[in-house]
């Protein structure tokens, strides 16, 4: 059951983003939830299996918006890797742990991208309605990253992502 449940995490995060919070944008900005849910797992789980983990829902978010493949794949693993070497040295059951997790990742992913995007193309502004995209999407994710990580962490102590439920 676990192995379906973290399949599905990232398709289901790929809905609610294009629908239910497409619509209740903040500033034309939606949360990434599927960075929300790759933090999450690679706190849990470690460096190897978070940044596969980053990498193989980065890549079904490359192929469902259909431009820049790879490009999320990389900057997940990348910061899921990051993340992951909190593993050992936070103390997981405190809500914070999760929420600040989720807010550094945000920052760096945007700053991956942005690097990355700095790169590859000739022609990159970096202005203020791209800060401020990066400002309003920390904060929704950070926001979203309370309920969701109360859900995950229990839901790995005792609920369908614990390593005995399969």
């Amino acid at each position: 059951m676990r192995q379906i449940v973290l399949a599905l995490l990232p398709i289901i995060s790929l809905f609610l983003q294009t629908t239910i919070f497409g619509t209740y944008s903040i500033k034309g900005t939606v949360p990434d939830l599927i960075l929300v849910f790759v933090v999450f797992y690679a706190l849990f789980n470690g460096s190897s299996k978070g940044a596969m983990y980053g990498l193989m829902c980065g890549l079904l978010e490359d192929l469902y918006m259909g431009r820049f493949i790879g490009l999320n794949a990389l900057s997940k693993a990348l910061v899921a890797l990051t993340v992951s070497k909190l593993q050992g040295k936070v103390f997981r059951e405190n809500i914070l742990v999760g929420v600040f997790a989720v807010m550094f990742a945000t920052l760096l992913n945007s700053l991956i991208m942005g690097l990355i995007a700095l790169a590859s193309f000739q022609i990159f502004n970096l202005n203020m309605s791209i800060l401020n995209s990066i400002l309003y999407q920390t904060c929704y994710n950070t926001i979203l990253a309370i309920p969701f990580y109360i859900w995950y962490y229990h839901s790995n102590r005792t609920g369908l992502l614990h390593l005995s439920g399969d």
